[in-house]
């Protein structure tokens, strides 16, 4: 499957569909080369873990007691270093960020993770490396 995004729940952005049509057709030019023999070699990119889901601030009550602070709306695949505000209460108060690395929070803020109690995911870059590979039915 491919997700791309972000974008509204119900809302169909052109920008977004254009990159969803061109990973798709990226995806199905691998599938033929690799079919007609291609080989690809060995090769390393950069991805995100999904480490953790990070829920908003809530009482005892289990109410939301803080909202994502502006300066990490709309900040997806960011870098989040220690001392970064994450949370606003509704008091003003602000609730940084207390890790022994850096992250890169994804899915912030989103409607449809709201009633999942989910602020956001927190996520580390790791470094996946591939073999050469080519298909050996020719």
């Amino acid at each position: 499957g491919v997700e791309v995004g972000p974008q509204p729940q119900g809302v169909v952005r052109a920008d977004i569909l254009d990159k969803m049509r061109k990973i798709v057709k990226h995806g199905l030019d691998f599938v033929q080369l690799f079919n007609e023999g291609r080989e690809f070699p060995p090769c390393t990119i950069e991805v995100f873990k999904i480490m953790e889901k990070v829920d908003y601030p809530r009482n005892k009550n289990d109410e939301v007691i803080a909202i994502i602070h502006p300066k990490l709306q709309d900040q997806d695949w960011q870098p989040l270093n220690n001392g970064d505000p994450l949370f606003l209460t509704l008091d003003g108060e602000v609730i940084a960020y207390k890790g022994d690395c850096t992250v890169y929070p994804t899915f912030i803020n989103e409607a449809a993770y709201y009633e999942k109690k989910q602020a956001f995911v927190k996520t580390v870059k790791v470094k996946l490396t591939a073999k050469h590979i080519r298909s050996s039915v020719l």
